[in-house]
Parts: structure tokens; C-alpha cells; sequence
């Protein structure tokens, strides 16, 4: 009875020291997942109802924040560069939505899931590119605005090719509805992006307005005002429409929110100007710990059964990614820092997306424990590689330019 409490402590212990430790921190996501996953393991009680309520509608918001606190960290110019950048995108963009649900597909009737977990790793492969594979790539000494530019275009094609994939792969596991999971998509990921680049402006433009305070704090007022009144419209009319009112009422707080903390921050305690890019990690962090603990605690049973297999088919998931998504790109000609920023792209899913899908469309905890298990085993083993290709740059620069 013992084990349990001691397992989750020096997991939490571990996840604290690492923060000290040049190279161990960036583990510290991954053993921060694995003290969640031991307690929700362990307690699942705990990560099932709070004072009457589901957990589980939580899930949806947070995801909402963690993308929107992506979008902050984009504009309009990594979008643009795609048509300074095109045939690397593209290949990119091929490989991603080629490989990776085709490889998912493969994987999960090789190794003789039940349909609703091979769904899962079937929705795995087939979601867009996960913004950690920014920082990855940027550890490994890749091209980060290759990078951030295919995470930007995969993100806004995911309402229309997830759902055709998982259509076309998992619609005979299980029930698929198209209109349902693209909508879904748009409220989970595409508004909450579209409010993030707004918030960007805010935070980061070296116009006057954006250092106004009357106008910030009028942006703030305006932005809730708005929030409050969509809380209050039936849009039921609209039909599938209304599925996106949550993202819109979130994504409007959360600009008023910015707004306002950015007033407070810089005009009244005169605080740092990088405030947003400290505060992101953490929110992230902790946002898919506690989902990962949500769907950990509903899935109990199926993880002690099939966790292990779990854990294999993301390696060879993952795996695939990485060296098809590199030799895909080499044989398109692209350079090798290129190439290398491809693997990374392909081979690393947005497993906040495909968490937030399962529970919200497929309502299934069981499709949901792919993206939970993926999840950490893309940051190590992203890590891993990242510090490999650190260590062995390109010899020389490729006669072969990435912009063809």
C-alpha cells in the first residue's frame, strides 16, 4: 500500500531536481507527466469528480489555452513564408499527413488493438504537426522557421484532413462523424489560434496603440463585454456552427486577459517585458499533465493490460516519423538541416489535439490513451535526438538548396 505514494514522490522529486540541471530539464515535462500518470494510476478517484462535477469537461478548455498560448507565439510572417518556402512545406505537409496515418493504421492492426484503441493511434498519426517540435528542432540545430511555418499549416489544414482520414482509416473501427470532428476541430484548435496571433499583436507590436494603457484596457473591457454577450446568444440555429461559441468565448477572454495582464505587468509592477514566454510553460506544462491525468484515471484497466503494447506502438509510431520523414525529404532533394526539420515535423503529433477529439467527438477515454502515452515518448525521444544531431552538424552545406 506503500509503493504507490513513494513511486509518485520520487517522480515529483526527479521532475523538481531535473529543473536544476542544464541538460535534465528538458526532461522535466516527461517526469512531470510520469508523476501524474502514477497518481492517477494509483488514485483515480482523485482525477475523476471535483465537488460533483467531470473532470473530463476540462479537458476542452485546456486545450483551447494551451493553443492559444501557441498562437501567441505566431504572425502573419510564418504563414507568409510558405510562399518563401514552398517546396520544403510541401514535402513536409505530404510526409505528415502521408506517412504518419498510414504508419498509425499499420501499426494498430499489426499488434491487434481493440478498435477503439487502434482508433486512437489511427487519430495519432493523423492530426497535425505538435508545436513542441519547434523547440525540438531548435535544440537539434534544424531550420525553427521551416519548422513553425509547417506546425502553422498543418494546424490550419487539421479540420479538413484529420477527419477525412480518420473517415477513410478508423470509420470501420468505429462511428466517424466528418462534420462533427471538423467543427470540433475549429473550436479546439483553429479559434483559439486565430485569438492567439490576435493576443501576439498585443503583447508584441512596437506601434504606440500597443503601449496605450487606455487603449489596452479598453481592448481588455471590449474583449470581455463580447465574451460575456456570446455566453448569453443561442446559436443553436447554426447548427454544427455552435460548436465552435466555446472556443470564441474562451479565445475572447483570453485576449481581454492578455490585455489586461500585459497593463498591469509593464505600467503598474513595472515587470519583465518576456512575462508571457515564462508563464506559457508552465501553463502548458500543467494543462496537459492534468489531462493526461483525466484520461489516465478513466482508463485504468485497459492501460494495465495493454500499456506495455501501448508504449511499443509509439515507439514504432514515433520511430517511423522520424526516419521516413528524413529520408522522404532527402529523396525530395531537400538540404540536410531541412530534412532534418522535416523528421522532426513528421515524426512529432499534436497529442493535445488527439486527446481533446477523442474525448470530446469519439467519446471514447480508450481512443484517448494513444495520445496520452505518444505524448511523452515524443519529448524523450525528441530529446534524444535533438542532443544526437547537436552533437553532428552538416559537414558542409548542401549543393541542394532548400528553397526550390
Amino acid at each position: 500500500m506503500t509503493a504507490g505514494p513513494l513511486v509518485i514522490s520520487a517522480l515529483a522529486a526527479a521532475a523538481v531536481l531535473s529543473l536544476r540541471h542544464p541538460v535534465l530539464k528538458r526532461f522535466t515535462f516527461t517526469l512531470s507527466v510520469f508523476t501524474c500518470v502514477a497518481a492517477s494510476m494509483h488514485y483515480p478517484a482523485a482525477f475523476g469528480t471535483w465537488f460533483g462535477t467531470d473532470l473530463r469537461v476540462l479537458i476542452v478548455p485546456l486545450i483551447q489555452i494551451i493553443t492559444f498560448g501557441m498562437g501567441t507565439t505566431l504572425s502573419a510572417r510564418d504563414f507568409g513564408r510558405i510562399f518563401a518556402m514552398p517546396w520544403p512545406v510541401f514535402i513536409g505537409f505530404i510526409l505528415q499527413f502521408g506517412i504518419m496515418p498510414l504508419v498509425g493504421f499499420t501499426i494498430a492492426h499489426l499488434l491487434g488493438f481493440e478498435p477503439e484503441i487502434a482508433a486512437g493511434i489511427i487519430l495519432m498519426g493523423s492530426v497535425s504537426g505538435g508545436v513542441a517540435s519547434n523547440l525540438i528542432t531548435y535544440l537539434a540545430g534544424g531550420n525553427v522557421a521551416l519548422s513553425v511555418t509547417m506546425t502553422a499549416c498543418s494546424t490550419l489544414a487539421s479540420p479538413l484532413m484529420t477527419p477525412f482520414l480518420m473517415k477513410s482509416l478508423a470509420g470501420k473501427l468505429i462511428p466517424i462523424d466528418f462534420l462533427a470532428m471538423m467543427f470540433s476541430i475549429i473550436n479546439m484548435i483553429i479559434v483559439p489560434v486565430a485569438a492567439g496571433l490576435a493576443a501576439n499583436k498585443i503583447l508584441y507590436s512596437r506601434r504606440r496603440w500597443a503601449s496605450n494603457v487606455r487603449l489596452l484596457g479598453a481592448i481588455a473591457a471590449a474583449a470581455f463585454l463580447l465574451a460575456t454577450g456570446a455566453g448569453f446568444l443561442n446559436l443553436g440555429f447554426l447548427g454544427p456552427l455552435a460548436r465552435m461559441k466555446g472556443g470564441l468565448i474562451l479565445g475572447l477572454c483570453l485576449i481581454g486577459l492578455v490585455s489586461l495582464a500585459k497593463l498591469v505587468v509593464r505600467f503598474v509592477i513595472r515587470g519583465p517585458e518576456d512575462w508571457m514566454d515564462r508563464a506559457l510553460p508552465v501553463v502548458s506544462m500543467a494543462g496537459i499533465c492534468l489531462i493526461i491525468a483525466v484520461i489516465t484515471a478513466r482508463s485504468r484497466d485497459e492501460l494495465l493490460t495493454s500499456g506495455l503494447l501501448l508504449v511499443l506502438a509509439a515507439m514504432l509510431h514515433n520511430g517511423a516519423g522520424y526516419m521516413l520523414g528524413y529520408w522522404g525529404a532527402r529523396l525530395a532533394r531537400l538540404s540536410e538541416v531541412d530534412s532534418r526539420t522535416v523528421a522532426i515535423e513528421v515524426g512529432m503529433q499534436n497529442g493535445g489535439m488527439a486527446s481533446g477529439i477523442a474525448m470530446e467527438v469519439l467519446k471514447s477515454a480508450k481512443a484517448a490513451l494513444a495520445p496520452a502515452i505518444f505524448g511523452p515518448w515524443m519529448n524523450i525521444s525528441g530529446s534524444l535526438l535533438a542532443s544526437w544531431w547537436r552533437r553532428r552538424p552538416p559537414q558542409k552545406a548542401d549543393e541542394t538548396s532548400a528553397h526550390m
